[in-house]
């Protein structure tokens, strides 16, 4: 079934063109990911889709009673709601059939529209909402239910405009960049999550496993054509290398036949036949086609820094907390030359504060950090860059350095580095505020790339930028010679740039774990399943309450008892096995994972049979 039809579209802003004549569709089922360079239109498309923009031509053309919604980077909320209160003021039609069950409820004289109200809360559904919204509130970390969202943060706030968009359950999504301001728990969850759900996606996101596990056909804007891939984010990396590859064979032959034909060229008299102008339209379209280069760079460096001393960064029993959060407790580590270490951890553990403290932006509270005589830091921050109105984008670089050393006495200017890094020639005398988000934090990097650190702090360097510069900023990374020191909710970039990780527990307890992303996660899937479910705030008494269990959910309720019966006596099993050493070499893994599995199928099973005995009190 056909969603949205995009026909012929191109949008330009005066003079820049951002694309010309783009169709394609959305159908039901599709998780589609759009990708193409930042500054390319991707935001503009979702706007155009969404009906928040208009193209210059062509049209979009959406099913009749389509119930769409687009996550955007900025959110509408009004301030003074709460979030429980922003979640039933959205267009979820089972709020409406909810708000009726319970006027029906508070006037039982009315049987008529009270049996009406409870056949329209089977329909929808409607007797989990709560327990739904709620869940999905917890897992994006807004537990609180009465703060008001003006005391939200910036990160909260977004939190909670993917919340309200997911427990709304539209027919089709729109997505702008998911994954930003989610940690690594929220990610994984958010996959799991549009794995299972039968929902139609359109997104723009550079989280490239987030592409790999959950799209399965991939959109790419490339140079101002359009290609589709049916498939996950390694199918795409295969075809569009197929593709790449099929491209210089025929650039290789156009330029043969440009040759032939510019020889031809030079023999002919003035007077030219009807067929001699054919052949020589031809000509130039040949020439076109042949003198055709793809503007894609890769980084390959050999940087000359500074010397590094024997004493480069240590971290003498530091502890730093604010009030009753702690950061740092005691914490020790003495780094060594070319280190590669990645950070993770939830929000709210102080990733950032570490890095701040290392830089002495911020003290610690006792122990201290010293930092070798000769360190020069290379500092990326969240917060992005700076400028004065009307500067150009070369003007910026150059504030911060004209060119970085290299070895063999050369060395690469600031505008060759902007040009690394996907800025053309023109492109570098642009001004910077006609630059996109992606592209400004794509200038920010070049700032603190060309000041030539030996010790280069990232925190966040993904946020915002397209995956053709990813690509750049790891190959300029893996040829780095200095230490290394990353915050960022990138598996795949972790997993292809750092060495080990400090895993942010919190609490003040720091991991230090020796080897990349996935090696952690195979090590947490390894262990045994711990219960902390998160604890949301009691519901206020504006809040829907529903007390009354239906015929289905008795029937539930005891199918889920002797279900839970059934799980302990294979649990109990499997784990006699493991205790008595019986388990063959070879079925370790397998069983290992079924126990796993028995273990989450418990615990849904407990939190479904906890929520139907409130019922029944």
């Amino acid at each position: 079934m056909n969603y949205i039809s995009v026909e012929n579209i191109s949008k330009s802003y005066g003079e820049l063109t951002l694309f010309e004549n783009l169709s394609f569709g959305i159908n039901k089922g599709q998780k589609i990911a759009l990708i193409a360079k930042n500054g390319a239109g991707k935001t503009s498309i979702l706007n155009i889709i969404a009906g928040l923009d208009t193209p210059n031509q062509g049209q979009v053309s959406s099913r009749k009673d389509l119930f769409m919604v687009y996550l955007s980077q900025d959110d509408h909320f009004e301030d003074h709601l709460t979030v429980e209160e922003t979640v039933f003021k959205s267009d979820n039609p089972i709020v409406k059939v909810i708000e009726d069950y319970n006027y029906a409820l508070n006037n039982p004289d009315d049987e008529k529209s009270y049996q009406m109200a409870f056949e329209k809360m089977e329909q929808y559904n409607a007797w989990d909402f709560e327990t739904q919204y709620s869940q999905i509130l917890s897992k994006l970390k807004l537990v609180d239910l009465n703060q008001k969202v003006g005391q939200l943060s910036g990160g909260q706030r977004k939190r909670l405009a993917l919340a309200v968009t997911l427990i709304n359950k539209p027919d089709l999504l729109i997505l702008d960049e998911p994954t930003n301001h989610l940690d690594l728990d929220m990610i994984e969850w958010l996959e799991q999550y549009f794995k299972k759900e039968n929902i139609t996606l359109f997104m723009v996101t550079h989280d490239r496993y987030f592409l790999e596990r959950v799209c399965n056909e991939i959109i790419e804007l490339d140079q101002g054509q359009l290609y589709n891939y049916r498939g996950n984010y390694s199918y795409f990396l295969q075809k569009k290398e197929e593709r790449l590859q099929q491209e210089q064979v025929s650039l290789g032959k156009a330029k043969l036949l440009f040759k032939k034909e510019l020889e031809w060229m030079r023999r002919q008299p003035k007077a030219r036949t009807t067929k001699s102008k054919s052949r020589i339209d031809d000509f130039f379209k040949i020439k076109e086609e042949s003198q055709k280069r793809r503007n894609d760079h890769k980084v390959e460096l050999e940087i000359v820094m500074e010397r590094m001393g024997s004493k480069i960064l240590e971290i003498h029993k530091a502890s730093k907390k604010f009030e009753d959060l702690i950061i740092l407790d005691r914490f020790e580590y003495f780094f060594k030359k070319g280190e590669r270490i990645g950070i993770i951890g939830k929000n709210g553990t102080g990733k950032s504060t570490f890095l701040n403290m290392i830089t002495q932006k911020t003290e610690v509270d006792s122990g201290k950090i010293i930092v070798g005589d000769t360190i020069k830091f290379g500092y990326f921050t969240q917060s992005g860059i700076q400028v004065k109105e009307g500067q150009k984008v070369i003007d910026v670089i150059k504030e911060f350095g004209e060119y970085i050393p290299l070895t063999k006495g050369r060395s690469i200017s600031a505008g060759q580095l902007l040009e690394k890094f996907l800025f053309s020639r023109n492109r570098q005398y642009d001004f910077v505020e006609k630059l996109s988000g992606g592209e400004q934090k794509r200038l920010f990097l070049c700032t603190v790339l060309i000041q030539n650190p030996n010790f280069l702090i990232l925190d966040e360097p993904t946020n915002d930028l397209d995956i053709a510069t990813l690509n750049v900023l790891e190959d300029f990374l893996l040829d780095y010679p200095g230490c290394l020191l990353v915050v960022s909710h990138d598996r795949y970039f972790m997993d292809k740039i750092v060495d080990h990780l400090f895993v942010f527990r919190g609490n003040g307890e720091i991991e230090d774990f020796p080897g990349n992303y996935s090696d952690f996660r195979t090590y947490e899937d390894s262990k045994p399943p711990e219960k902390s479910p998160e604890k949301i705030k009691p519901i206020s008494e504006k809040t829907v309450t529903i007390v009354k269990m239906c015929y289905q959910e008795k029937k539930e309720f005891e199918s889920i008892e002797l279900e839970m019966a059934d799980l302990g006596n294979k649990k109990s099993k499997i784990e006699a096995l493991f205790v008595n050493q019986e388990v063959p070499e070879e079925d370790i893994s397998s069983l290992s994972v079924e126990l796993q599995q028995i273990n989450h199928q418990i615990e849904q099973l407990e939190e479904r049979w906890l929520e139907l005995s409130l019922k029944m009190e």
